[in-house]
């Protein structure tokens, strides 16, 4: 069975490591804030000014003034600091984020991404997505292995407006968790209950299958 938004983002949680400074991306990316396993020391980063952002408020906690850079209201972790966006992106450009979590429309075999514009539909913009994907050494991408309609969305080529090229090592779906390297996708593991041949079938660039492939612990 395809992984939850929720479920997408504790895999991702999986894969940070105590110390990390974290850049979450709008969309699934965010909910990767409430699934930080418990002892472990990680520093959230949003570019539009905060280091040390929390989980997601309750009502009780609320404040409009604290949010991401999606315009989600969040919360602050102590020792949390506050600055402008230009230090901000600073820090991105500069290398010192350890790990970027982004969504995406499309990945390719050549670890490009496309993320930020779908011609004729309304998108907000690029954001931050373009001072990530190439400032930071290590990304994951988190999303949907097929559109509504079952065309895949991991491809051979990027149909859409790029991102970035070739910046992306890892993309974790709602189906899979795969490496990019060598021109194609690696399967490291499916979803549980996935089966192997529903992944091939979804995937339209390259796949490299092992002969024994894992589900997904959370």
């Amino acid at each position: 069975m395809a992984l939850t938004r929720e479920q997408l983002a504790q895999r991702v949680a999986k894969e940070l490591q105590d110390g990390f400074y974290v850049n979450l991306g709008i969309g699934i990316p965010t909910l990767v804030a409430n699934y930080i396993p418990q002892g472990m020391q990680v520093m959230l980063q949003s570019e539009n000014g905060l280091l040390g952002m929390g989980e997601f408020p309750t009502e009780e906690n609320i404040d409009a003034d604290l949010i991401n850079a999606g315009k989600q209201t969040v919360t602050a972790v102590a020792g949390a600091s506050f600055f402008s966006s230009a230090e901000s992106f600073a820090m991105i450009r500069g290398g010192h984020v350890d790990l970027t979590v982004l969504g995406a429309f499309e990945v390719d075999v050549n670890g490009s991404i496309a993320s930020w514009m779908i011609p004729g539909k309304l998108i907000k913009g690029m954001g931050g997505a373009m001072d990530l994907v190439a400032g930071a050494d290590n990304i994951i991408v988190t999303m949907m292995h097929a559109d509504k309609h079952g065309n895949s969305k991991l491809l051979s080529t990027c149909e859409l407006p790029l991102t970035g090229y070739g910046c992306i090592k890892r993309v974790i779906t709602d189906l899979a968790f795969m490496e990019i390297k060598d021109g194609a996708f690696h399967l490291l593991e499916r979803a549980p209950g996935v089966s192997v041949e529903e992944i091939v079938t979804k995937t339209a660039g390259k796949l490299v299958v092992p002969e024994h492939v894992p589900e997904m612990t959370f």
